[in-house]
């Protein structure tokens, strides 16, 4: 099958099963990281098929939206990409991808590493940084009814993964406990420089946050 065919099928195929998502792990969230994803791979090479189908489908089934079970999305992709006929190569590593690709809270079991990985986990990433990173985490934040800020609660920058995955805490004390660590977590030279100006917009954000709420005590 012709590989833009198979991309035109699969982002369908997303569409599809993302149409009732939250917010900020809906199709535009996709869609964002597949662009970036394919910008990156453009600078830092790797098989474009791998790397524009595992941003496609990184988010197939996120965990934190069916009671923690990190099996159910490769299992999805996996039924896909086999409907489709893809590779036994393809579907490995692609499913490698989605296995390997989220923080968990910083705990990564490092037992798989690609340059394909490198590139989606970057994109992916970048879309949690930044202007719309920011939009991302207090969308999901109100989703799960969670305090904006909460002085009396600090961050917790040594959280086991079971503790990140189940944390309730305000939206704020996430920037600390996972999109301000991310600039220095990027895999690949562009990635790391699309993540300077990122970093910096939010660290200007919470400034201008905490000087707000002292003004108003």
């Amino acid at each position: 099958m012709d590989h833009s065919v198979i991309i035109n099928n699969t982002i369908s195929h997303v569409k599809d099963a993302l149409r009732e998502a939250e917010g900020g792990h809906d199709w535009h969230h996709i869609e964002r990281v597949w662009n970036t994803a394919k910008a990156i791979g453009v600078e830092e090479g790797g098989d474009m098929l791998i790397i524009e189908l595992g941003a496609l489908l990184h988010d197939i089934a996120d965990s934190k939206f069916h009671n923690g079970d990190e099996e159910l999305g490769p299992q999805r992709a996996l039924e896909y990409m086999n409907s489709i006929g893809l590779s036994n190569h393809v579907k490995s590593e692609v499913v490698s991808i989605i296995k390997h690709i989220s923080f968990k809270g910083g705990h990564s079991s490092g037992v798989y590493k690609s340059k394909e990985l490198d590139v989606v986990q970057d994109a992916d990433r970048l879309d949690a940084i930044g202007a719309v990173g920011i939009a991302r985490a207090f969308n999901y934040g109100g989703f799960k009814n969670r305090a904006i800020y909460d002085p009396s609660i600090a961050p917790n920058l040594n959280m086991s993964k079971e503790e990140y995955k189940n944390s309730t805490a305000p939206t704020i004390n996430h920037f600390y406990e996972k999109l301000l660590l991310l600039k220095d977590k990027m895999n690949t030279p562009t990635g790391k420089a699309l993540a300077e100006q990122r970093h910096a917009f939010m660290e200007a954000y919470l400034t201008q946050f905490y000087l707000e709420v002292k003004t108003q005590k």
